[in-house]
């Protein structure tokens, strides 16, 4: 989890994109606001990181289709 940075693009196993990196907290990758789906603008989404299958280069790959991936907010 070192490799995941700051502003990385987050995508399913399908190829479609998730999010942005905001930071990595403890085991969750906070997403940037502008990924969080409608309503929910006013605060940031979480996944946690045992959704991660891979990181390359500027891309978090994550081992499930976007949709399927769970998206919490904030404890």
């Amino acid at each position: 989890m070192s490799e995941i940075r700051e502003h990385m693009k987050i995508i399913g196993k399908d190829g479609a994109h998730v999010g942005t990196v905001d930071r990595v907290e403890g085991n969750r990758i906070k997403l940037t606001r502008k990924d969080s789906p409608e309503g929910h603008k006013d605060h940031h989404h979480y996944i946690d990181t045992k959704y991660v299958g891979a990181v390359e280069g500027n891309v978090v790959k994550l081992s499930m289709n976007a949709d399927a991936v769970p998206k919490t907010e904030a404890a």
